[in-house]
């Protein structure tokens, strides 16, 4: 439910995290501007946007008729002076510091009103972004899951100088548009859920460098073992239901065996290096040549089209 004190929301950065918040946020009625630092990233950012909801209208989640009354609350900038007006500030720009620096530097310079500054970063500790504002007290960590407007989860990270109040404002905007909000204890490297992804990765990059599998098969092994369980329980539920002295057992038995690499492994590394960087050049672990792009990302929606819950603007 679209909140009374949130008027105007701005989105600095227009790539796939900025395009699918801008998605989310108007499809829950609030008026949103994206800031870009040219045309052409303005009609990339744009052009997302529309195939968000294009998926969003053949999944019969949105009718077009919504669509089109969602799209009128979304604006585009290339002046901070666009967003002087915004309460809340979202930013997903690339993973450098001096860039968002140089963007919070703007943002205290021309917005006056704000509230809040989220910051979309999976790799930056909040104390690191803070050093960019004036005003640190209003800055925190809100790390989504990509595609955001279809994810539920976003981890919020306060620093030390973050206030409670602003980060209260981050959790209620967060929370309006049907996001599942998680606030971590205190920061770590990769947050919660890159830390557990990661962990689970390292290990089937191991499998594969053994020979003990193909990649092939152990994605089908995720797939139609273990994996589909954590969508309708948790981890923790799930070993404890099982006994924790068959679990005491168990890896007593086999953590010796599991990886322990501190640095990315040769596998993807060689991979890396010769510039076979996956669907993004055509090749990496995968021939993306060979796969049916469009199936994938739909597969890759899937399982989150149950969690679908925003409070659509009425149609007029």
């Amino acid at each position: 439910m679209k909140l009374e004190n949130i008027n105007h929301i701005a989105i600095i950065g227009t790539g796939m995290i900025g395009a699918s918040m801008a998605v989310l946020f108007t499809g829950n009625g609030y008026k949103t501007t994206m800031y870009a630092i040219n045309d052409t990233e303005a009609a990339k950012g744009q052009a997302s946007y529309d195939t968000y909801y294009e998926d969003l209208i053949e999944k019969k989640l949105v009718t077009s008729a919504q669509a089109t009354v969602c799209a009128k609350l979304l604006n585009f900038t290339q002046k901070f002076e666009g967003i002087a007006d915004a309460d809340f500030i979202f930013e997903c720009v690339v993973e450098r510091l001096d860039i968002k620096h140089s963007v919070y530097h703007e943002i205290e310079k021309h917005c006056k009103q704000f509230k809040a500054i989220a910051s979309s970063t999976s790799a930056i500790s909040v104390e690191d972004l803070a050093e960019g504002l004036v005003q640190k007290d209003k800055i925190s960590v809100a790390h989504p899951w990509n595609p955001p407007h279809l994810v539920p989860c976003v981890e919020v990270v306060k620093g030390k100088h973050t206030s409670d109040v602003s980060v209260q404002v981050i959790v209620d905007v967060l929370e309006s548009v049907g996001r599942e909000v998680v606030i971590m204890k205190k920061n770590a490297p990769g947050f919660i859920g890159n830390r557990l992804q990661h962990a689970l990765y390292r290990e089937a990059v191991h499998m594969v460098e053994q020979g003990i599998a193909t990649p092939e098969d152990i994605d089908k092994t995720l797939r139609s073992s273990f994996i589909p369980r954590y969508t309708s329980i948790g981890l923790f539920e799930h070993f404890d239901y099982a006994g924790l002295d068959m679990i005491v057992s168990i890896d007593d038995y086999l953590f010796p065996t599991l990886s322990n690499a501190d640095k990315a492994q040769d596998y993807i590394k060689t991979r890396f290096e010769a510039g076979n960087l996956g669907f993004k050049t055509g090749l990496g672990v995968y021939d993306w040549s060979k796969k049916d792009v469009v199936e994938f990302r739909q597969r890759a929606s899937e399982p989150y089209l149950r969690f679908f819950n925003w409070s659509l603007p009425e149609e007029k």
